[in-house]
């Protein structure tokens, strides 16, 4: 075999000679790795007579012309690939090894230490003047860098040499783990080098090699016996690999000859031989019929046999494991998995030192979605129910929608035993403290809150008179710090409560008096939002979301919570939890102010019982009671002052008077007393500052330096001081200096944001007065900016080794803050000017262009403003038609602050910025990447929100036939308007949409609703943040597409006469609602039930405007869908029918017609309805018939498979083995039982050796539920040679065979309940 290549050594101190007279030896190359020369001050110590090249500049220099090196590393055949070679053995690896490891930290240390003398050199050069030192410090730092690229090579070359010196070593079971799958072909033997060389050679090259050809290579030598398993796990992933790059190849497999192949891998004694023949066989299923073929080569019996096998062999169990989820990946391969598989992975799955435990619960999950007849006649249901609640999972609520699943529709729902199976996560609060409590009590919370977040777990926690929400309720009564905790926060997630930003610190113990400055530190924030436009349709007002919140609030109310959380609040074991309590008491009654009708929230304001124990004088308890309710109104108050924080949901206006005016008006009172500070005082607060003592701006107070220029410097008296009396202004542009390197070398931090924000409001400031902007303008600031900028331009011939805006730089040092500054310069014209007078503009144009610098031109788009028609406008239009695909969409998102502002009525010179953005996002919709186009679509979907962008946007008429589906929300939304209803009328677009929305859309809108309100309530509720200087791509998207109610062509078609009009003509109204009158109560048929959402959700959408009165009183519908938000008995299609109930109560007209049937909506103070309705008996949205009434009529068993009869065997010796094992079943008889099989595995009775009796102990085992020591313990009884008979199918004696057959067909064929 040919010797393998190892590893270049590191030098030993002495070198060879050179190629020309030995041509077999990998030499050590002269030049360094980046091509430095060996000069005196950096080479490494060598002997006399070295024939290594010298630069020819004199000792110490760094020489320029490192080309000329005749031997240098790029060069160096030390740096071939050797990593497909196998490792050669000479007898001295271990010695050798070590040599090289100690050889390589040797020249680590000498490089360092060369390290450490530049960079005393370069603080040498620091102190020295910029002109003077500059060359020779762009050398040093050269050099430098140079260092740290050869420190980290070295260290990648010692990991290397000792990971290769632990692969020679004998590996353990663990550490075969890692090393078992690789793409590296593997030890062939003698006979086949050649051939399977040849074989490899092809496989370079994909589009040349001959599939086929390949397959009947590697399958013939997987016929050689007796070889390491090193090869043939190497030939299972050259299988592997094959069916990789020919996916079609596996249905042209030869079953009769790859099967027999993949038996002898299943069969082997290697566990990483077996674990290759799951994994080869894994992928050459195709479809059912695969499977069934698979099957026949009793790969059932095989893939038993290793689940139950011991944790050593992880490897292969897991194989195995994954073998079998790829039947679920199969169209109805679920039906191809036996029984007594499925017992085993709940086996495994029950086990607790299971390390497949996770991915066995996880396998059980997803078949009880596909087969859940399967997953209860094994007992799985149990096991999952236990797994939600004992922490084991690390993702429980995961668990919980299968079980939902099943809940939703009768049929699957009577295959559960009462409902109880999701009691064990509630058990967790009030069970005895045990281990791993604080675990347990995590993974209950995130599953009962992921019950609280979908309709069929809200109706299933309504089961047995609502007892699991009672039981919750009932956890604040329990003092235990950690159920307590647990549980705010549980009721925290439910109700999606938005924390304000303050709540943190004042349930640490801070007063809610200092939070009046909250309001005055987000007025720049609050500015920037006056802008955005006002809710002209009820989009909001039509949150899904907050309408399912409103249900869970009302239910946990209707159950003790608001009684619950007064007690909480006066028995809390923290303080800390006492004002958590408070906190959340205070946010339970504003959501049941603005969330529940006016009936639920009356009587809940009076918080009952705490303002009669306030005024119950003489007692102890008043004090206390006093002290919670100025405490929840001080929150109260609180939360309309910080008018970012906590906002209402609903978007429902503040009080009248309360719109952040007297938080402006304080704010602006408090600059006008800073802006008429006096001369003395205003020279003492500079002082304090310590500017003016000394440039070490580390002991400068930045808070009350911004303080000043914020405040009295916006006085240009007190300005012209500063710039021109003192030197403040000089030395704070002095330390924003590029070349200075202190703004420029700082971390990106959190902390150092403070300069970021003291540099933007004096480059502000500056440009408020002539002499600032004079000043700036004139600066070295910036000329040195444009410099560093110019280096980046390839237009301006300037390059640097050294760039301040590199990309490690511009995201670990403040340089991304230059970006900003020049933000705030393009927001005025004096600061257009500057930057057109240094050229920095001309720059921009070309930094838009790099192909490379995706990182820097994300930065200078994110930080210009575009208010100014100027040339930031014309940069990024030119970065969304020129720039990459990532930039592209990074700019259309941009603009989406601009898109939404208010269109101005007045004429502005170049159109106002959200005109501008508008015709923009309207050119990105042709962009030739699909991405772009959604991105811009979405934009302007929400722009249409406000009537006059809506208008502006018809008027650039796009064209949206080319995206298809992608624009057909936009296009909805033209139907909103009398001018987008002629426009889109014009392009025959009304009718073709209508036609097709009757005809299926209707249906595909059901899942697009569903899908959309799941995943807003699987989001958590994020923690209120501080406003950031800059944007990010989070900040881009829209927070509330998920939440609110996707489009509907019919609403929108209602929202004119012309509409109207042409849905009263086609009569589509009337077909919905003789669709829902008829099959209002069917419980059986999916696609029925999927017809009837569809139907609802158009009859919501039109009921929902005051046009479609009208159609709701000609067809008496809503009768019927408040007897299926009341009475049906699917879990979905009575939610579907309760937030359309919503959707008409939108309309005044439509409250009315509900009040009549007993459903009350909630209204604002204006009267205008909220999307939010409630039946006044609260008791018939949840009335669900028992589980035995509803399964009476079903034929369903929840009898499990068990064997026909009981499984014995005509030889007394046999039938004694049959019913020991029966026995292990048993806890009392487990030890006799064992003694019983151990005596007879020590008399060696030829049972143990018998094909038709190792089939009948598996008929026992798979028709209960054993243990995985127990099946472990059955099995290792026979013999190996059985399963090998039953593989292979090798013959037995003729009476054996007669009834071995017999049981075969009897035994372990599968059985279903009910069939």
């Amino acid at each position: 075999m040919t010797p393998t290549a190892r590893p270049s050594a590191p030098s030993t101190g002495s070198q060879g000679p050179p190629p020309t007279q030995r041509n077999d030896a990998l030499l050590q190359p002269g030049g360094g790795k980046d091509g430095r020369s060996m000069s005196a001050a950096t080479s490494f110590s060598t002997v006399k007579g070295s024939m290594y090249g010298r630069s020819a500049g004199p000792p110490g220099s760094f020489a320029s012309n490192v080309t000329t090196l005749p031997y240098s590393r790029t060069g160096d055949l030390s740096r071939l690939d050797v990593s497909n070679y196998t490792s050669y053995n000479d007898g001295s690896d271990s010695t050798s090894s070590e040599q090289r490891q100690a050889d390589y930290r040797s020249r680590i240390d000498k490089e360092t230490k060369i390290k450490i003398g530049t960079e005393n050199l370069l603080e040498a050069l620091n102190s020295k003047k910029e002109k003077q030192a500059r060359e020779q410090r762009k050398v040093v730092e050269s050099e430098l860098n140079t260092s740290n690229r050869k420190i980290a090579q070295l260290k990648l070359d010692l990991e290397a040499e000792i990971r290769r010196a632990r692969e020679q070593q004998p590996l353990s079971p663990k550490a075969r783990l890692s090393q078992l799958f690789r793409s590296a072909p593997a030890r062939a033997p003698e006979g086949l080098g050649v051939q399977l060389g040849d074989v490899a050679e092809r496989q370079q090259d994909p589009e040349l090699e001959s599939p086929t050809y390949i397959l009947a290579e590697i399958l013939q030598a997987l016929e050689v016996e007796d070889l390491r398993p090193d090869y043939y796990v190497g030939q299972a992933n050259d299988l592997v690999e094959l069916f990789r790059r020919h996916s079609n190849l596996k249905y042209d497999l030869a079953w009769s000859i790859f099967g027999l192949r993949m038996q002898m891998l299943l069969l082997s004694d290697s566990r990483e031989v077996v674990a290759a023949g799951y994994r080869v066989m894994r992928y050459a299923i195709t479809d059912r019929k695969s499977l069934q073929t698979i099957r026949a080569l009793q790969t059932d019996y095989l893939v038993i046999l290793s689940l139950v096998k011991e944790g050593k062999a992880r490897v292969e169990r897991e194989q195995a494991l994954k073998f079998i989820r790829a039947f679920l990946d199969v169209k109805d391969g679920c039906s191809e998995i036996h029984p007594a598989v499925v017992r085993v992975i709940v086996a495994v799955a029950d086990h607790s030192d299971d390390s497949l435990r996770s991915i066995a619960i996880l396998t059980l999950a997803e078949m009880l979605l596909k087969d859940a007849q399967l997953v209860i006649n094994a007992g799985g249901v149990s096991v999952l129910a236990d797994a939600m609640g004992s922490g084991v999972y690390h993702a429980p609520e995961a668990l919980i929608h299968p079980l939902l699943h099943l809940m939703d529709l009768p049929a699957r729902r009577s295959m559960l035993r009462s409902g109880f199976e999701f009691s064990s996560a509630f058990a967790t609060f009030t069970e005895p403290h045990g281990s791993h409590f604080e675990e347990r009590l995590q993974a209950s919370s995130r599953v009962i809150a992921a019950m609280f977040k979908s309709w069929p777990g809200l109706m299933t926690l309504s089961l047995h008179d609502f007892l699991p929400v009672r039981s919750v309720v009932s956890s604040l009564f329990i003092s235990h710090e950690s159920v307590r905790a647990a549980t705010l926060g549980l009721l925290i997630d439910i109700l999606r409560i938005k924390s304000p930003s303050w709540s943190a610190t004042f349930i640490g113990g801070r007063r809610l008096t200092t939070y009046n400055r909250v309001g005055n530190l987000k007025l720049d924030h609050l500015e920037s939002e006056k802008h955005q436009p006002e809710a002209q349709n009820d989009e909001q007002k039509r949150n899904l979301v907050e309408h399912f919140t409103a249900v869970a609030l009302a239910v946990l109310l209707r159950h003790g919570l608001l009684k619950g959380l007064m007690y909480a609040e006066s028995d809390s074991p923290t303080q800390g939890l006492k004002r958590q309590t408070t906190l959340l008491i205070a946010e339970v009654l504003r959501m049941s102010s603005e969330l529940l009708p006016t009936n639920w929230s009356q009587g809940l304001q009076a918080m009952p019982g705490l303002l009669d124990a306030a005024t119950r004088f003489g007692q102890e308890e008043r004090f206390q009671a006093l002290a919670t309710v100025y405490q929840v109104d001080s929150i109260n108050r609180t939360l309309y002052r910080s008018l970012n924080g906590q906002a209402s949901t609903t978007q429902t206006p503040p009080p009248f008077g309360d719109d952040g005016s007297t938080a402006r008006a304080r704010a602006t009172s408090k600059t006008q007393v800073n802006a008429t500070m006096d001369a003395a005082l205003f020279k003492q607060k500079m002082t304090d500052t310590g500017v003016l003592a000394g440039v070490n701006f580390l002991k400068w107070d930045w808070p009350l330096i911004q303080e000043l220029v914020e405040g009295p410097m916006v006085n240009p008296q007190r300005f012209l001081e500063a710039l021109k009396q003192e030197k403040f202004i000089h030395r704070l542009l002095g330390f924003l200096r590029p070349f200075k390197f202190r703004f420029s070398h700082e971390a990106n931090t959190k902390s150092n944001q403070r300069y970021v924000r003291t540099a933007c409001s004096l480059v502000k400031c500056m440009l408020q007065h002539q002499e600032g902007y004079q000043y700036l303008s004139s600066s070295k600031v910036m000329p040195q900016l444009a410099e560093c900028l110019a280096q980046l331009d390839p237009a301006s011939g300037i390059t640097s080794q050294t760039n301040i805006f590199d990309p490690q730089k511009l995201s670990e040092k403040l340089v991304g803050g230059y970006f900003t500054m020049l933000g705030v310069m393009c927001r005025d014209q004096r600061g257009i000017h500057i930057l057109i007078r240094w050229r920095i503009i001309n720059m921009f144009y070309h930094i838009v262009e790099l192909k490379d610098r995706d990182d820097l031109i994300r930065a200078l788009l994110t930080n210009l403003d575009y208010t100014l028609d100027s040339h930031p406008r014309i940069i990024v239009s030119k970065a969304m038609i020129a720039g990459s695909k990532v930039m592209r969409i990074t700019a259309t998102r941009m603009l989406r602050k601009y898109a939404l502002m208010p269109i101005q009525t007045q004429t502005v010179v170049g159109g106002g910025a959200a005109e501008w953005s508008i015709r923009l996002l309207v050119g990105q919709l042709y962009d030739p990447e699909i991405e772009v186009c959604e991105v811009a679509i979405k934009i302007l979907e929400e722009a249409c929100n406000s009537l006059t962008s809506l208008e502006y946007v018809v008027k650039c008429r796009p064209a949206l036939d080319h995206l298809g589906e992608i624009g057909a929300p936009l296009l909805l939304r033209f139907l909103s308007t009398s001018v987008g209803y002629h426009y889109l009328d014009g392009l025959d677009y009304i009718t073709k949409e209508m036609d097709d929305w009757f005809l299926g859309r209707n249906d595909t809108y059901v899942t697009l609703v569903e899908a959309s309100l799941a995943r807003a309530l699987a989001t958590d509720v994020p923690t209120e943040k501080p406003i950031s200087g800059g944007l990010n791509d989070d900040q881009l998207e829209p927070t509330s597409y998920y939440s609110s109610v996707p489009p509907h062509f019919y609403r929108e078609l209602t929202r004119t006469a012309e509409g109207c009009e042409l849905l009263k003509a086609k009569r589509h109204f009337e077909e919905f609602a003789a669709t829902i009158q008829d099959f209002a109560m069917e419980d059986e048929d999916p696609e029925t039930i999927l017809k009837v959402k569809g139907c609802l959700w158009a009859v919501g959408n039109v009921g929902s405007m005051e046009l479609g009165a009208p159609f709701l009183e000609q067809t008496d519908v809503i009768k019927y869908i408040v007897l299926v938000a009341e009475e049906s008995q699917v879990m979905t299609l009575r939610g579907t029918a309760f937030f359309v109930l919503g959707l008409i109560s939108r309309s005044l007209h439509g409250q009315e017609i509900l009040a009549d049937y007993g459903w009350d909506g909630t209204i604002n103070v204006m009267g205008e309805g909220l999307g939010y309705t409630l039946p006044l008996d609260f008791n018939k949205l949840f009335s669900l018939r028992p589980f035995a009434q509803a399964g009476k009529d079903r034929r369903t068993s929840l009898i499990r498979t068990r064997p026909a009869g009981t499984v014995t065997d005509a030889d007394p010796t046999n039938a004694g083995i049959l019913a020991s094992i029966v026995k292990l079943g048993n806890t009392v008889l487990t030890n006799k039982a064992l003694a019983e099989l151990s005596a007879f595995k020590h008399k060696k009775v030829p049972g143990f050796r018998s094909v038709r009796l190792f089939k009948k102990a598996m008929l026992v085992l798979a028709g209960h539920g054993y243990g995985i020591p127990q099946w472990r313990f059955v099995i290792d009884l026979f013999e190996k040679e059985v399963l090998r008979k039953i593989v292979l199918e090798e013959e037995e004696s003729d009476d054996e065979e007669s009834e071995g057959s017999e049981d075969e067909a009897g035994g372990m064929e599968r059985t279903r309940s009910g069939t």
